[in-house]
């Protein structure tokens, strides 16, 4: 092929409707908010540039089609979105990498497209990438190899957020902080039990530092709590502070918070093990406090942490981990979580699931964790429809070899005849907002000996044969008798 192939690049920029993947991404981790600044680098139509200027935030953008007069200036966040593969000369790709780092003060966005099936045959190769039949170039990256190449680029420490979605962090302690956080579990502060004359007369200023405890799972020290003064100058210290709210609220349910907190720090320092381990004085000042909190010494939680970690690899902790657990769906083959039940999990179970999640990020759209107990591989499934739809078909799986890090997409939507979810229940805890419904439901379908067949009724075709068998349909998440016309 030869090398003198005229690329139409601009063609390869996208009319979009709504704000991107990789910046709404950054809006909902609060990387990009109304403090920040933002640049798109490579802003194409500048669809983006506008929508966050219309969220009230300091918005400006470049492209060298669309846009070439306007300046490159400096700004907290630099979005790079879908730039890299799109540039079929490498050293010009380099080039525009560094010069998007170089406008950024805090975080730059990278993402690329991701190669998880291989291309279309029809597609022609050129150079390290393909030229598509709009004449526009692509070069499709493995997530791994989007990783290795920014990193090397720029010398850092890229944090994948997606699937070819990266934030790159110009602050040491701030991109750790953001890493723990992803593992921190969501809890919700324990409700007021016996509410005493003191409690009541301070609930306004104590309510600060019960919303800090349910987030950190310990007492703030100086300089983290904005009511800092007003409670010290009423109470002395935090400790007698607290102590007004533990004798208006159940202590245990605080504790509980504490316990999970401690392991939300063991999840996240046993995958820095993967990389080079922060040194003490580069975590963020919080998640030091956080570790003086829950362990004697800095070394005392990594080696609890690495632990748990090098226990994965020991044949049959994972198998015994999923077969003991109580929350998920059991199978012969693998154990099914909903997300949101994730950091209630045991924390191998949660190092595990962060192993395919720090290559990959979060995945977008996904409902249920599948834990497949034959082979080391985590798969995430998504069911858009899993609360509204008593059955909800199978959109998506992508799913991770642990060993390997290859990432494999199938792809359900079309299909005439998907698979199906049963006993939604079983997926979630039971505090689940619908959890109760879910499970009403089940009894029901299983009074009626619905659920009898499992391998008729696991596809729609299947489910749908059964229920008119049993002259049955489902309205809502409640079973009805078909009347006869």
């Amino acid at each position: 092929m030869p090398e003198t192939l005229e690329i139409e690049r601009h063609r390869a920029a996208i009319a979009r409707t709504d704000i991107s993947r990789p910046v709404r991404l950054a809006i909902e981790w609060a990387i990009l908010n109304q403090d920040t600044t933002f640049f798109d680098y490579g802003c194409g139509y500048g669809g983006d540039v506008q929508r966050v200027k219309n969220l009230g935030y300091t918005s400006a953008g470049w492209d060298p089609y669309y846009y070439p007069d306007v300046p490159r200036t400096p700004a907290d966040v630099v979005n790079l979105g879908y730039v890299l593969n799109v540039i079929e000369d490498a050293e010009e790709r380099r080039q525009s990498l560094r010069q998007a780092w170089k406008l950024t003060g805090k975080v730059l966005i990278v993402a690329a497209q991701i190669l998880i099936n291989a291309p279309s045959k029809t597609q022609l190769a050129y150079n390290d990438g393909i030229v598509t039949r709009r004449n526009t170039f692509q070069k499709y990256y493995e997530q791994e190899e989007l990783k290795t190449y920014i990193d090397e680029v720029l010398n850092v420490d890229a944090v994948p957020i997606a699937l070819g979605v990266y934030f790159v962090f110009r602050d040491e302690a701030e991109k750790e902080s953001y890493k723990a956080i992803r593992f921190f579990s969501s809890t919700s502060t324990p409700r007021v039990r016996i509410p005493t004359k003191r409690f009541e007369d301070y609930q306004e200023q104590l309510q600060p530092l019960m919303t800090f405890f349910t987030k950190r799972g310990r007492l703030p020290v100086k300089g983290e709590l904005e009511n800092e003064q007003e409670l010290l100058s009423e109470f002395g210290n935090f400790r007698r502070a607290f102590g007004v709210v533990l004798q208006a609220t159940d202590e245990a349910e605080w504790d509980a918070i504490a316990y999970r907190r401690s392991l939300d720090i063991q999840v996240y320092l046993a995958l820095t093990h993967f990389d080079k381990r922060p040194a003490w004085q580069k975590l963020a000042p919080e998640i030091r406090h956080d570790i003086k909190a829950f362990f004697s010494s800095y070394e005392e939680a990594c080696q609890v942490a690495d632990q748990k970690l090098f226990s994965l690899g020991k044949p049959g902790v994972i198998q015994t981990a999923c077969e003991k657990s109580k929350i998920g769906k059991h199978t012969r083959g693998a154990l099914y979580v909903h997300v949101s039940a994730l950091a209630a999990l045991d924390p191998v179970l949660r190092i595990c699931e962060g192993c395919a999640s720090r290559t990959i990020g979060r995945v977008d759209e996904a409902t249920l964790i599948k834990y497949h107990t034959d082979k080391p591989q985590i798969s995430y499934l998504s069911y858009p429809e899993f609360d509204t739809d008593p059955h909800p078909a199978l959109k998506a799986s992508i799913g991770i070899d642990l060993k390997t890090l290859f990432v494999t997409h199938r792809d359900y939507e079309t299909r005439a005849n998907p698979p199906i979810l049963h006993r939604k229940e079983t997926f979630v805890t039971s505090n689940y907002p619908r959890y109760e419904e879910f499970a009403k439901l089940t009894q029901q379908e299983q009074e009626l000996g619905l659920l009898n067949q499992k391998s008729d009724i696991g596809t729609r075709e299947g489910w749908e044969k059964c229920l008119a068998a049993h002259r049955v349909e489902i309205r809502g998440h409640q079973v009805c008798p078909i009347q006869d016309s």
